[in-house]
């Protein structure tokens, strides 16, 4: 298989972990979002979104977006529950919030703090502070029930959707530390066999990203 991903991504992290975590080998191909890389013909061809990751099996088949990734690979195996259980349908639950909450808000305000726009778009960053505070506040309340991962007992593909961008919020100004059950959840998750946050710091040209 080959991931298209860039290694300061969020998004490309969760499928990295889910690839080690099921021992999967791969190849992994970098695509420089910062300098307009996802938005070619070549890579349109991969995703008509332009964005990454991407992951092509070894069918030949293209897969876009990290949750369609994280919930292909991890099909019949223990990161994603039976069909029918309430466990799975809390791995979705969980994966659809992170899409609309933490992808949405907390991972870009980590972006334009990032790439400087905290002081060029003052208003915009702090709407999306604050709405990322508060989806680390509802993510909180959610573990606040007693269950070790999101969708139960078991580590499953919610918790690395989550944890992608969840983790890093502190670089937006919105550490996840500071939340009781957020911040055991955390070690939890970075307990897991296997478990390493590869996750590297963006590059200088950050700022050449358009929003």
């Amino acid at each position: 298989m080959i991931l298209y991903e860039h290694a300061s991504s969020g998004n490309c992290l969760k499928c990295r972990l889910v690839l080690r975590q099921l021992e999967l080998p791969y190849e992994s191909v970098s695509v420089d979002l910062f300098r307009g890389e996802t938005r070619t013909p070549e890579h349109f061809g991969r995703n008509p979104d332009g964005r990454i990751p991407v992951l092509e099996t070894d069918d030949g088949d293209l897969i876009p977006e990290s949750g369609a990734i994280l919930l292909h690979l991890a099909e019949r195996t223990e990161l994603l529950p039976a069909p029918g259980t309430i466990e799975r349908t809390r791995v979705h639950q969980w994966m659809f919030f992170e899409q609309n909450r933490i992808e949405a808000d907390l991972s870009v305000a980590r972006f334009m703090k990032l790439a400087g726009r905290d002081v060029t778009l003052p208003e915009a960053f702090a709407q999306r502070l604050e709405r990322g505070r508060d989806a680390l506040a509802a993510l909180d309340r959610g573990l606040s029930d007693g269950r070790p991962f999101l969708a139960g007992d078991a580590f499953t593909v919610a918790d690395i959707a989550v944890y992608g961008y969840g983790h890093c919020g502190a670089d937006a100004g919105a550490d996840p530390r500071d939340f009781e059950h957020v911040a055991a959840w955390l070690d939890r998750v970075e307990a897991t066999p296997g478990f390493v946050n590869d996750l590297e710091p963006v590059p200088a040209h950050v700022s050449e990203r358009p929003l």
